[in-house]
């Protein structure tokens, strides 16, 4: 498959819609209108205009066009929207891997892509970004998946995995239960390069990753993982979990700051970056034996 350049990678259109979703809705709230009001000003129904504004739902630029009308917006910053939904229209460099995407998972990798910073809790598998080839295809054969996806699949998390050692690299912060790296996937030479390959990457200076031990007992996530994507100034976290059957995004302040809040019991709880390498280091080298 054709090499996708790394500053692709780094731009986002799903990132691009949720910021003009959020600022279609600042627009709509300084001016004290409800939705039912911009609606029949345009004459849409009220759920297109919700959809736009919660980013559900992709926007044209004539549809962007109609609400700066409404809401009497002037260049520069009419300019600065109608821009914004072109951006958001484009396609995301994940689209050549086909159906190895699927619809659920497409918008964790557009937000990933422009992320600015990864805090991750993983309870009984090692991180995606830092899984090597051969643990990332025992994992997808252990979920039932055919030969055929799952070659696909791995591309495409590999392909993830760029963003770690690319130009502007977002910061990875990763707290992992004792269990994801004493868990015996695909065998112990699968599992023996998976740790040495945390050790190594644990010495970029992007990554920051420790191990939860089990002797801490009961901790703030026993509920399961997640994980907290930032983006700078220009847009507001987002918390991202995922389970068998789906995935779920919470946006809202409250939500938000109790998963940002977890994480920070989590990394506290969790052994020192150094400790948390030497006991990966120790589990890696008994496999050797």
């Amino acid at each position: 498959m054709e090499e996708v350049p790394m500053a692709t990678r780094r731009y986002s259109p799903t990132v691009r819609r949720r910021r003009l979703a959020s600022e279609l809705r600042r627009l709509r709230e300084e001016r004290e209108l409800t939705i039912d009001q911009v609606a029949a000003e345009i004459d849409w129904h009220a759920t297109k205009l919700s959809r736009f504004e919660t980013g559900r739902r992709a926007i044209q630029p004539s549809d962007v066009r109609a609400l700066i009308a409404v809401y009497d917006v002037r260049a520069p910053e009419s300019d600065r929207l109608l821009t914004l939904a072109r951006e958001a229209r484009q396609r995301g460099w994940w689209h050549t891997y086909g159906e190895a995407v699927p619809d659920w998972f497409e918008a964790y990798v557009g937000l990933e892509s422009e992320a600015t910073s990864l805090r991750v809790y993983e309870a009984e598998f090692v991180p995606g970004l830092l899984q090597t080839e051969s643990y990332i295809r025992a994992v997808y054969r252990a979920g039932l998946i055919g030969d055929e996806d799952i070659e696909q699949r791995i591309a495409v998390r590999l392909a993830r995995q760029q963003l770690l050692t690319g130009p502007e690299a977002p910061h990875l912060w990763a707290v992992v239960n004792e269990a994801a790296i004493r868990r015996m996937v695909g065998g112990p030479e699968t599992m023996r390069e998976q740790l040495s390959r945390l050790v190594e990457t644990s010495e970029l200076r992007n990554v920051t990753l420790q191990v939860l031990p089990f002797s801490v007992g009961a901790h703030a996530a026993m509920d399961g993982p997640f994980h907290v994507l930032s983006f700078g100034s220009d847009d507001p976290d987002v918390v991202y979990i995922e389970y068998t059957t789906g995935t779920l995004y919470l946006e809202k302040t409250p939500e938000v700051e109790r998963y940002t809040l977890m994480f920070d019991h989590l990394r506290a709880a969790a052994l020192p970056v150094e400790a948390s390498r030497t006991l990966i280091a120790k589990i890696a080298a008994e496999l050797e034996r």
